[in-house]
């Protein structure tokens, strides 16, 4: 579906146009055309193909989707991939964005992502002293708002984790808190993957040989990649966290485990020493000690109660009971 398709020249607006006039514009080299389409068709991306002359290597990765975050050349053009992620109620919701970018046009194709880039386009034309530049800031305005998307989804996973650790010191369930961690580092493998080859990708954009479409905007790209580097940095922080979450929610329930067993121990030995006593006198023999004195019964329940009240003494002050 197409979303939008607008002519540019010197930083401004001249209209919205539709796809058979795009050829018109296309040839005027003080002019770019940005065309932006949603979920396209086969249909719909051969005639941006044949409008913009695009490479089929490229239109074939646009086409088929799922391909990893890249930034790759084709003469004088610029084929991007960028991962979108979107927090969802429980997992994070993964898009692409595919950028064909040429010295006279940019061609953005969003596929399963739900927030738009209109927001993107407005401020590059409240900026026309920057749109002036061309299409190289245009992709870099588009990287740069995917990218400010990684921020809040690192906020609420630095919050899920601490939820989880005020319940792992609370009375939580163990195997939950370690169903939840594990979760967790789950979406944090998927925003690496999404983050890792986009730095990797970016890092080419400033600095050194560069495309010629992106010479002008070099210290932008290096913006984007400083943030990258944070983000990908607090994903390393987070991931080495979760682990050492995982380690001391073990240590939790091995430790909880350890008082337990103190306790049954502790429970056993108080029931053992009656056990024991009560077994002796009743084997019944004709000579065992004080089996025809009148005190006899009394004394042996007095012996019980009294040696197990000296061990649960003992067993409270050492803090098994």
């Amino acid at each position: 579906m197409l979303a939008n398709c607008a002519a540019y020249q010197d930083g401004k607006k001249l209209a919205d146009i539709q796809p058979d006039e795009i050829a018109h514009y296309v040839e005027r080299p003080e002019c770019f055309v940005w065309v932006a389409l949603v979920n396209p068709g086969p249909g719909e991306l051969a005639a941006m193909q044949h409008e913009f002359g695009l490479h089929e290597l490229a239109v074939e990765d646009a086409r088929h989707g799922h391909q990893r975050p890249k930034i790759e050349e084709y003469g004088d053009s610029i084929f991007t991939v960028a991962h979108t992620v979107e927090s969802g109620e429980d997992a994070l919701h993964i898009g692409e964005v595919d950028i064909f970018v040429g010295p006279n046009y940019v061609l953005t194709v969003r596929n399963r992502t739900r927030l738009g880039f209109s927001a993107v386009r407005a401020r590059c034309e409240r900026e026309p002293e920057l749109l002036q530049q061309g299409a190289g800031f245009v992709l870099y305005a588009i990287i740069d708002a995917i990218v400010d998307r990684y921020f809040p989804v690192i906020d609420e996973l630095e919050l899920e984790l601490e939820r989880i650790e005020a319940r792992m010191f609370g009375n939580a369930s163990g195997r939950e808190n370690i169903e939840a961690l594990y979760a967790l580092k789950q979406q944090l493998m998927t925003l690496k993957h999404a983050v890792a080859p986009l730095l990797e990708a970016v890092s080419k954009l400033h600095g050194g040989r560069v495309p010629k479409i992106c010479i002008a905007t070099q210290e932008y790209y290096r913006d984007v990649y400083d943030h990258l580097v944070r983000i990908n940095q607090s994903i390393d922080s987070l991931r080495d966290m979760v682990v050492t979450a995982m380690s001391v929610n073990l240590a939790l329930i091995t430790t909880s485990e350890n008082e337990t067993t103190k306790r049954l121990a502790a429970y056993a030995a108080l029931v053992a020493v009656p056990t024991m006593i009560a077994g002796i006198y009743g084997m019944n023999f004709r000579h065992m000690p004080e089996l025809e004195w009148l005190w006899g019964y009394p004394m042996a329940i007095g012996l019980m109660l009294g040696i197990d009240a000296w061990l649960f003494w003992r067993f409270r002050r050492a803090h098994w009971l």
